[in-house]
């Protein structure tokens, strides 16, 4: 058994060798192969490794909260990959792909909007992650947002996206019941809901008091 070094290698951008890029597939997402090769942990370049990737951009998601009532918004869809498994529709957060000329909290803000029909008033990140960096490029910026869940209903999403999308309010202890229960499974959601549970004391006395500053 080789023992660790003590001192511990920082790989950059510089540590890696593109050696090719090729389109495979091009639609409204992308299909891409690369060839490339990597410092080593130990020492040396590893030889030419060849991955497919999913190259499917940026995206935002965010939690509705309502800190006066201590609920959370949440849509619920039908997702193609989940079309064949147990449950084709998906209980999630809201979400969205970034376009170039918006930030991640612009679309965090708009989708929240187009799904759930909310205006969102504070929001706070919780994190930024890759959801399945071993094969697509998608890295997740997540936010919570202060809606006015008495607001919430009804169905929303884009006619001309095909989108059909129902809106669920539940108390934060049911959502993390569903969290526990395996109800929900979304990365995002999860996180989201987890985030929310450790610091919701904390964030509801924040945000309460912003809310009635502004009375």
């Amino acid at each position: 058994m080789q023992q660790s070094d003590s001192k511990q290698q920082d790989f950059t951008p510089e540590d890696v060798e593109i050696i090719s890029k090729e389109t495979l597939f091009s639609g409204f997402f992308k299909m891409v192969k690369y060839r490339f090769k990597h410092r080593r942990f130990e020492g040396g370049w590893s030889q030419p490794v060849d991955r497919e990737m999913f190259e499917r951009g940026h995206a935002a998601a965010i939690l509705p909260y309502d800190p006066i009532r201590d609920e959370v918004v949440i849509i619920e869809q039908i997702r193609v990959g989940a079309l064949e498994h147990t449950n084709p529709w998906q209980l999630e957060i809201v979400a969205g792909i970034i376009d170039t000329d918006e930030s991640a909290e612009d679309v965090a803000r708009r989708e929240t909007l187009e799904e759930a029909g909310l205006e969102v008033g504070e929001v706070l990140p919780i994190t930024s992650y890759y959801p399945s960096s071993g094969g697509c490029s998608e890295k997740l910026d997540v936010f919570v947002g202060c809606v006015d869940a008495s607001k919430a209903g009804g169905v929303h999403g884009l006619d001309y996206e095909d989108e059909d999308i129902r809106v669920q309010v539940l108390s934060r202890e049911q959502a993390y019941q569903y969290v526990k229960d395996g109800k929900f499974e979304n990365g995002a959601s999860i996180i989201a809901l987890q985030w929310l549970e450790l610091n919701h004391q904390e964030l509801r006395s924040s945000w309460v008091a912003q809310l009635n500053e502004e009375e």
